[in-house]
Parts: structure tokens; sequence; C-alpha cells
């Protein structure tokens, strides 16, 4: 049976322990063999980036594999041929196929017709990789998961699965967002199913008031540029800001951030950011990931 990693909770709870396990293995330096040699990763961008294409395309050289990048103009989805077509070529050329799209039902549409693994590097509904990242990052920073978090922001494809991931291995998570900007039901009642609690909220002040991590994102995300005004008319006071955060917690942002608006230059470069650490561990937990679907 092909194994397809679309969200956080494709994973178990102890496959995720496994994959942040070896993920914190392999930042360690403890494999000292090339886990993945011989292997391909097929990786297909319909969104531009710079941290997934980099800590995908790194991380399987690390590993002794290797990365295939195609961009817009390479596949051309929705295009020259369709979805399915592509997900079945693609399958007999890589060991596992890694697609960073628009619309969630396509990444869905190439995990049906695929017969290698497909890993979402991220869409509009959900970005499970960047989840795995931080739940690293906070078993870096914590030593397990013993910790409260605060999301404050837009309830968007970011803050999705970070939630469901939180939850899964125990967190206590806070999430404050505007009016018309929440996490969706659907993914409060995936939420619900694990250990961890979300708490959902209007009010930033109250979310981080016992928070020892606050972590936040760009309000208005890749497409949404024709919002821009309304959004950031939505979100005043939700600013990621020495007076939200105060003395004591660390903060997280998935980058790129837009500074001065959903966080404050200050802070993002401030000694209680790990906004650098969670960024390197993209390729850590990348790396994990593949070892858990390929190795």
């Amino acid at each position: 049976m092909v194994r397809h990693f679309l969200d956080v909770d494709d994973l178990s709870v102890a496959e995720l322990h496994e994959v942040l396990d070896t993920a914190a293995a392999l930042k360690a330096g403890e494999y000292d063999t090339a886990p993945l040699a011989g292997e391909s990763l097929t990786m297909v961008f319909e969104k531009p980036s710079t941290r997934t294409r980099v800590s995908f395309e790194t991380g399987m050289t690390s590993l002794g594999g290797h990365a295939v990048f195609l961009g817009p103009d390479d596949i051309g989805l929705h295009g020259r041929e369709p979805i399915k077509d592509i997900a079945r070529v693609l399958s007999r050329y890589g060991s596992a196929t890694m697609v960073r799209l628009f619309d969630h039902a396509d990444a869905e549409e190439m995990a049906a017709y695929a017969t290698a693994p497909v890993i979402n590097g991220l869409t509009d509904d959900a970005h499970p990789c960047q989840t795995l990242a931080d739940l690293l990052t906070i078993r870096d920073l914590f030593g397990d998961f013993d910790a409260e978090v605060a999301w404050v922001g837009d309830g968007n494809n970011v803050a999705q699965s970070f939630a469901v991931g939180a939850a899964m291995v125990g967190l206590d998570l806070t999430v404050a967002t505007p009016d018309g900007y929440e996490l969706d039901d659907e993914v409060l009642n995936r939420a619900a199913e694990y250990e961890g609690t979300v708490t959902t909220t209007d009010d930033p002040g109250q979310a981080v008031a016992d928070a020892d991590v606050v972590y936040t994102d760009v309000w208005i995300s890749m497409g949404e540029e024709d919002r821009r005004e309304q959004k950031l008319s939505a979100f005043d006071g939700f600013q990621v800001n020495a007076e939200l955060v105060g003395d004591d917690a660390v903060v997280m942002h998935c980058l790129p951030a837009h500074r001065g608006e959903e966080i404050t230059d200050g802070v993002l470069e401030s000694e209680r950011s790990v906004v650098w650490r969670q960024a390197e561990n993209r390729k850590h937990a990348q790396c994990g990931l593949l070892v858990e679907l390929l190795g």
C-alpha cells in the first residue's frame, strides 16, 4: 500500500514521533550511512518557494538521493496533460513526488493515481511539512512537548496543519484569530481526536497570556494580494510585537515574513526569535519524513 503525506494526521501519533526521532538523529549526525542512496524525489512546483525547494533538494542529497525540480513551465498542471497522467508517469521515474500547489484537491488527485508516495509541500489548505519542522523546533527548545503555545493571526493553511499536529503530540494550543478568519470546524474536529487541546479566541492578549511560544504567519498569503486592504483592517491589533509577547515567550514564524505587518522587525531579530532554527528544521524534519516513507 502506498503511503502518502497530504496532511500531518496521515501519520499516526506513533509514526509522527518516529519521524521526529529520526529527524533529530539526522540533525545530530547520528546516521553514518546514506539511507536513501539511489532514491529520487520529483518535485512539482505550482507556487514559488525558497525553503521548500532548497530543504527538500539538499535534504535528498544529504540522504544519498537525488531531487528533480519541475516548475510551472515544466509541468503545466491543468494544461498539457491531466494530473492523473502526470502522477502515474512521475511515480515510474521517482521514488516519491513532492508537490507545492494551490488547490488541495489537486494534491489529492495526484495521490489517488500515484503509485509512489506523494508529499504535500504546501497547498492552500495545509502545510504539513512546516508542522513537522515546527514540532521539531519546540522539541529542540523544551526537550519534550510540555509547553503552552499561542497562534496569533490568520487561521490559514499553516495554522490548520499546526493545530492538528500540536494536538497529536499533546501540546496545549490557543489560537487567536479575527472574526471570519478562524480555523475550519473540520480541522478543530480532527484536532479534538487527540490528547492536546486547541482553544480558540478573538483576543490575542488572552492567547499569549501564559504562552511559552508565540507563533504567527503572514496575514496576506500568496494569491490573496487583492484582499490586502480588507485583511490589514481585519487584523488590526493582532501584530506580534514586543508589547504583546512580553519578556519570556519565544517567537516562531514560518517565513517569509512581512515585517511591520504581522510581526515587528524588532521581535523577529530579537534573541527570543527562533525562526532561523525553525527554517533549518524544515530540512531535518523532511529528511525524517523521507526516511519514514522510503527507508
